[in-house]
């Protein structure tokens, strides 16, 4: 049969194991559920059909912490998986802001966010060696985030973008935006609500 004419071809073999394709995790928001998958050579893949926590790091400042998962808010593939809330790697999700706020307050001894007029009432303060106190007044000098990731701490929520694959890995984790690539997703959040 002449296969350049629009014949079929004979089938060279049969289906192979390593050939195989498998239905997608579709990883939703929610209590942690992970199933392991075999895979070649014996090894594991974790499955992640729920989640709701994860390790964000805010790379300008080194610091990494765990949050939860409160929104999924924007996806360049495809808007269906932000209306049905799937999970998948580079999506831009919300996270919660609680974690980061505690530490930046631990580190520099400074306030993120703008909410200064609410708590003028004098808080009792933990006492802190002198040598502690030096570091943190040191540390005053760069205590300086960007206007817009202070706007969302004001808000209790940060974005961040999902770096690894929830349905290979079992794991939700990422990084929270800053500076330019913030400022890119803001505007795509923006004209996808004026719609």
């Amino acid at each position: 049969i002449n296969a350049e004419y629009g014949g079929k071809r004979p089938v060279v073999r049969k289906k192979r194991k390593f050939e195989l394709g498998r239905p997608a995790a579709n990883t939703k928001m929610g209590p942690k559920r992970i199933r392991p998958v075999r895979t070649m050579g014996g090894n594991r893949k974790f499955r992640a059909l729920r989640l709701d926590t994860g390790n964000f790091a805010w790379a300008s400042e080194g610091a990494t912490r765990k949050a939860r998962i409160m929104d999924v808010v924007y996806n360049a593939s495809n808007n269906e998986l932000v209306r049905t809330k799937t999970l998948v790697k580079n999506c831009i999700i919300q996270i919660d802001a609680t974690p980061f706020r505690q530490w930046y307050e631990a580190h520099y001894g400074v306030t993120a966010g703008r909410k200064k007029k609410t708590e003028d009432k004098p808080e009792e303060e933990v006492k802190k060696s002198n040598h502690v106190q030096r570091k943190v007044e040191g540390r005053k000098a760069d205590s300086k985030i960007g206007q817009l990731l202070d706007d969302q701490f004001n808000t209790g929520r940060l974005y961040a973008c999902v770096a690894s694959r929830p349905g290979q890995s079992g794991r939700c984790d990422g990084y929270i935006l800053e500076g330019k690539e913030l400022e890119f997703y803001l505007k795509k959040i923006r004209m996808k609500k004026s719609k």
